[in-house]
């Protein structure tokens, strides 16, 4: 089976994480993607090998100067014979390069531009890093230890949601049959990610609080816990799974939801001293086979060593491989595109 984006052919001037990574997933399921890097390639291939690998995979690269005349007459040569382009630049950039269906319009009245900033097209220039929007929309404040200072997961999560995000507005104009703007922000990405939490404050006035050990808002027990070796990660929702632990762990009371939710401290106290009576690796194992959702904490390494399934082999590298499954489909791995300066035909 071919990819079931076959057919598809998508532009990308994508600059570092998101752009390039929203273009990357389609390409993975079939879509040719062409990059468009400036005169000394894309910035990203400054940070590493590994790193420009890991999201730039299956995609071929041209080199266009688009503040040159020349340039710009090529990008609509381009723009002429593709389904869409995707952009993340601040607006100010892609405005001044032309990178809006107002301006390419001219070129094919069907091709969708997807514009990926800060703040909005037309919410104007403001830095607007990972970091700094998960500081301004509330992300970090609500992250990390109660007593402790705001703090940010470990990977860019603003980036990577953003960036699946805009593949998915950009799929939704392509199937519409018709060309138009996509404007896709992190800001906007990131509060709507914050679905639950937004609305408890915009209809309960409930603000959002920091918990020991990430703690959920809602279930209880659903957090991390200390144990006799290692940390795990257990998720109470709903009565029948709190039955199954609690017969596990020899606890008694607490029945229903409302009620652990109304004795929280009471119930994380019997819950950590359960816990602690053997190890996070030993709970999953005990645990897992009841239906009850728990995990040791683990790091990145010994999660990569548990799943080789997700691990690709793309050129010289390994990566993590495609998250979608389509039956019937096997996506096919090349490298990232080596960077030529030298002008290039369509």
């Amino acid at each position: 089976m071919t990819g079931p984006l076959a057919g598809i052919r998508i532009i990308e001037v994508g600059v570092m994480l998101a752009g390039p990574y929203a273009t990357m997933l389609l390409a993975d399921l079939g879509a040719e993607v062409i990059k468009v890097e400036p005169p000394g390639g894309e910035i990203s291939r400054q940070v590493s090998d590994s790193y420009f690998a890991s999201l730039n995979r299956n995609k071929r690269s041209v080199c266009l100067d688009l503040a040159s005349t020349d340039g710009r007459a090529r990008l609509g040569e381009l723009v002429a014979d593709s389904h869409a382009l995707l952009v993340n630049m601040k607006p100010s950039a892609i405005k001044k390069l032309g990178l809006t269906y107002e301006n390419l319009r001219r070129y094919n009245e069907k091709i969708v531009c997807v514009a990926l900033t800060g703040y909005g097209l037309h919410g104007g220039d403001d830095p607007a890093f990972d970091y700094v929007i998960q500081a301004a929309t509330g992300v970090a404040a609500m992250t990390g230890d109660p007593e402790g200072p705001p703090t940010l997961p470990g990977y860019s999560a603003a980036d990577n949601s953003t960036g699946l995000t805009a593949a998915l507005g950009l799929l939704a104009k392509i199937v519409s049959g018709h060309g138009g703007q996509v404007d896709v922000c992190l800001r906007d990405v990131m509060l709507s990610q914050l679905n639950y939490r937004a609305a408890a404050y915009l209809n309960d006035g409930a603000e959002p609080r920091r918990y020991p050990f990430g703690a959920h808002s809602y279930y209880v027990p659903a957090q991390l816990f200390p144990t006799a070796e290692g940390h795990l990660a257990l998720f109470i929702t709903h009565d029948g799974f709190w039955r199954s632990f609690a017969g596990e762990a020899g606890i008694a009371g607490f029945e229903t939801m409302v009620e652990r939710a109304a004795a929280r401290e009471d119930v994380l106290a019997l819950v950590s001293a359960a816990l602690a009576s053997d190890t996070a690796v030993n709970w999953e194992i005990r645990l897992k086979p009841l239906g009850i959702p728990a995990a040791a904490v683990r790091s990145l390494p010994e999660a990569l060593e548990d799943t080789p399934e997700m691990v690709v082999t793309a050129g010289d590298f390994r990566l993590v491989g495609s998250p979608i499954r389509v039956q019937g489909f096997e996506p096919e791995y090349r490298p990232a595109p080596v960077f030529d300066a030298a002008p290039q035909s369509s």
